[in-house]
This record gives structure tokens, sequence and C-alpha cells, in this order.
């Protein structure tokens, strides 16, 4: 039993460690200049790159200010230019005349009139103050003043805009998120260019402190939603948020279950057509992919570039999207079922050359699929993990070294090996990564029941994962929206793609008001010329 012991939700108390440091009640800043001071060196006493740098200004009137910021995080280019150039050159006589006053009226002056920087702001507490500190802003305190000024000096590396490296497609935008989330939002808000365009933002991480930020369209995505989202998040209560996969597993409505319910992005093109529909996005600083609730079914099949070549070469790939999905579904269970209960199913010639195949394998086909599949995923996973310019060649090599040494070794079938490769080809089409994951999954509880029962153990299992599917919720809105419920003018956009100018209206399961997204009449045909 104590195996199981720490499954259970049990409510402990989480006591600091010795040393640790807590910030849940807010200590404000003292006018004391000096000790403000000591509990600054005492909280990072063990921090070499935090930058602790003592400058006197005035000319008659000495006053002492600190400048702290943590190094690698700030550019040192620009506290030299803007923050420190100004305080000790520039308004040298000015400083003078205005330290005869109040340290509130200097307080003022360094806010107003001294700092040349963009982003400015006063700090009262010291867990406000070392969260800006640890930003990459720069902190000024000065004597006999209880607040203190952040200012904007972000100086660290990014990766910058790059290509997508996970959704690709022909035609369409080639950019990318990035790492940085400001870089994030900025190419959100390039695509849509509307004062309704929300972005939230908040902290999320005890330890790390992540930024997150929400975004939607006021008026177009519902208030329900939005205010579930912010509900969510703010229940989260974690020592750290290091990539937007923490946030997916503790939001989504159902976790036993395979399917995803969140879906994540790394372009900005999509964020912005899934905001026009009346979602919402999370983005988290740290990573280049970006959340979008809620979700369905149907989404995951859907790829930018459908919306950007005609409507006919969509909705075909649309429909191979499908097929591949009940390929890689059911094609080794399929092949399992028929040939070991079903063979009279089988044209007389493809019985006769099956079995003859068959012949010297020992093992029953279950065996041979299960083998085959187990052998595939491990040669993807080691392709994904290994250096770039040998994964590739490993996994391809691999499958066909493996596979041909196999069917002369008579321990695998050339038949089961064209199942499992057309299998295996056909979880690549889909657009959703996680989508093919879930596949992937539920190929091998298929493969039992085929082995088990026959076609009539898979039809009982999809009965049972419709049945599941149709018990999900993301948000709110079923899982299985536009199938079940039926929503007829949803499946313009659903398996079908219909022309653009025909999708009138925003998805029904999204928004309830603000329908109407496209009045764009019907393209009319020119007639004779003269």
């Amino acid at each position: 039993m104590k195996l199981f012991k720490g499954f259970g939700h049990q409510k402990e108390e989480n006591k600091p460690a010795e040393g640790e440091r807590t910030n849940h009640t807010p200590i404000p800043l003292d006018e004391n200049l000096v000790s403000n001071m000591k509990k600054i060196r005492a909280a990072f006493a063990k921090s070499s790159d935090i930058v602790i740098r003592e400058v006197v200004v005035g000319n008659k009137y000495k006053r002492r200010l600190v400048l702290i910021y943590t190094d690698g995080l700030v550019n040192t280019q620009v506290i030299d230019e803007s923050i420190l150039e100004p305080l000790t050159v520039h308004m040298e006589e000015k400083f003078d005349d205005i330290q005869t006053q109040s340290a509130e009226k200097v307080f003022q002056f360094l806010y107003t009139s001294v700092v040349a920087s963009g982003g400015i702001k006063s700090v009262k507490d010291f867990s406000e103050l070392f969260l800006e500190i640890l930003s990459g802003n720069t902190v000024i305190l000065t004597e006999d003043y209880h607040k203190a000024l952040s200012i904007s000096t972000p100086g660290w590396r990014d990766r910058g805009v790059g290509e997508t490296e996970v959704q690709n497609v022909i035609r369409g935008s080639r950019e990318a998120f990035s790492e940085t989330i400001r870089t994030n939002t900025a190419l959100v808000r390039r695509r849509i260019k509307d004062e309704n365009l929300c972005c939230e933002q908040q902290i999320l991480g005890r330890k790390t402190k992540t930024t997150i930020a929400i975004m939607y369209i006021q008026g177009v995505a519902e208030e329900g939603v939005i205010q579930e989202v912010k509900e969510r998040l703010s229940r989260i209560d974690i020592d750290g948020i290091l990539e937007s996969g923490y946030i997916e597993e503790m939001i989504q409505d159902e976790s036993l279950t395979p399917f995803p319910t969140v879906y994540n992005t790394e372009r900005p093109d999509v964020v912005a057509a899934n905001l026009l529909e009346g979602r919402v996005a999370i983005l988290v600083d740290g990573t280049p992919f970006v959340l979008l609730v809620p979700v369905i079914f149907g989404q995951f099949f859907q790829a930018p570039e459908d919306y950007y070549q005609r409507p006919d070469i969509a909705t075909l790939i649309r429909i191979i999207r499908y097929a591949s999905f009940f390929i890689s579904l059911l094609g080794p269970s399929l092949y399992i079922a028929v040939t070991t209960f079903h063979q009279e199913m089988l044209p007389t010639q493809l019985l006769i050359s099956l079995a003859a195949q068959r012949e010297g394998v020992p093992f029953p086909a279950f065996v041979e699929a299960f083998v085959m599949e187990v052998t595939f995923e491990i040669l993807r996973e080691a392709g994904i993990r290994m250096p770039r310019p040998m994964g590739q060649a490993t996994s391809i090599v691999g499958a066909l070294v493996i596979g041909q040494s196999a069917v002369e070794a008579g321990f695998i079938s050339a038949a089961m090996v064209i199942v499992v490769s057309v299998t295996a080809i056909s979880n690549f089409v889909f657009p959703a990564y996680d989508m093919a994951i879930a596949i992937r999954m539920l190929r091998f509880v298929m493969m039992l029941f085929a082995a088990s029962f026959g076609l009539f153990g898979i039809t009982m299992a999809l009965l049972a994962l419709i049945l599941h599917l149709c018990s999900l919720r993301s948000f709110g809105v079923p899982y299985m929206s536009t199938f079940a419920p039926f929503d007829s003018a949803s499946q313009r956009d659903m398996i079908l793609r219909a022309p653009l100018w025909s999708m009138r209206k925003r998805p029904s399961m999204l928004t309830k008001r603000n329908k109407i997204r496209n009045t764009t009449p019907k393209p009319e045909k020119p007639g004779p010329t003269d």
C-alpha cells in the first residue's frame, strides 16, 4: 500500500526549507537607504550576477543613489546612456536645485525628467523590487524615500522570429513564435490591428515567476470562456512554469483521455485566425508554443494552408486527413481481425498469397503487428533524439534494414511490414502532433480487441471510443461539436472547406454574439465584352 501512498490528494503543510526566503507577505521599502540595502544584500548574498552600483550625483548638494540590476539580463549600454549619463553629466545643476526640496520632489524629478527610458514605474515593496531586478530591469533607490524606480532595460539575447519547424506549410507565412513573450504578442498584434484585441498579463510560478499573457478579442470571445480561463489560471500554485505544457496539463477539462483538449501552435497566423473565431490564446514566456481554448475534435485536422489554397484543393486534402485517421487507427487491427477470424472475407488469390507468406512465421498476427509497431516507435523516438544530421538517416535506414531482415529471417511476413509501414506513414498526415500521439496509443488498444474478438471487438472498441469523445468538453464546449451536436452551418469548415465568401458566420459553439464575420458577396461571372 505504501507504493500508492503518494498518488492521493493529501493536504501537506508547505514549510520553507532552512535558509529559504518566502515572499508571501509584502515588506514595504524603508525610507532609510542603508536599511534597504542591508535587506537587498542579504537577499542576494549568494548571487554573484546581481550588480549593485552606487552613484553620487550633484555638485553642491551630494545625494547617493544605488542602481541594482542583473548582469546578463540587461543592456548595459542603455544603462550608461539613458540612466548614468543624464544623472552624472546633463542634470548636475538642475539636480542641485531640486535637492533643496523634499525627498518626494527629488523622486518625482528622477521619474519625470532625468531617466530617459520608455518603461519606468515606481516600486513600493521588496517582493516587487526583487521581481523587477530578476526580470531584466534596473532599479534605482534614493535616500530618505520609501519608493524605488524600476526602469526597463532588457538586454538578453533571444532567438528572434524564425521559421516554423513543426507546423510547416507550402504556401503561407513562415514566421514562428520565439521564446520572448513580448515578441510573440507583437506578432499577433501585427496581424490583428484592432483596439478590441485585449492582452492581459499575470505572473505564475512561485520560484520562476513566469509571465503569462491572455489574448482575446473583446466582443467576439464569450465572457464565460474568458472568465473560466482566468479562474483556472488563478488556481495554479506551483514552484515553476517552464513551458506551456505545464499550464496545458493543469487547465484541461479531462486528464484521463489520450485526446488533447487544448490546442497548441507555433504559428502567429493560426493564433490570429482562432482569435477571430472567438477563442482565447494563452502565451507563456520562454516557449514558442501558444495555447488556444476552447478546442474541438475537427480543429486538429485543419491546417493553416487550407485557407491559403483554393477550396477544392483544401477539401481534398482534408478528406485525405480523415481517411488517414482511420487507416492509422484501424490498419493493423483490421489486418489482424481478418487474417485471424474472418478469412472468408478475403479473395481466394489474396488468401493463398497471405497463407504462403505466413507459412514459416512462428508467431500469430497480433504478435507480428505488436513487435513491428513497437520497433517502429523505438526507431521514431531514436530519430527525434539523435543529432539532426544523423537522426533522419538512422530512422529510415533502420526501418528498411530491420524490416527486410525480419522478413528474410522468417519472423515477420511481408504483408505485415506493408501494413505497418502504411499505418506509420498515415500517422504523419495529421497537422497536429498531439492528435497523432493519441492515435498511436489507441492503435495498440484496437489491436488487442481485434486479436481477442475480431471485427466484433473492433466495433465495440469504436463505439466506446465514440462515447468517450462525445463525453469530452473543452472549457464547456462539446469536443465533438458540429458533429454531435450537429450544426449544419459549421459543416462548411469541417470535413469540407467551402469558399471563404460563403463562410459568413463564426462557429456557433464558440460565440453567441457578433456572429457575422463576412459579408462579401458571391463573385459574379463577368459578362461578354463588346
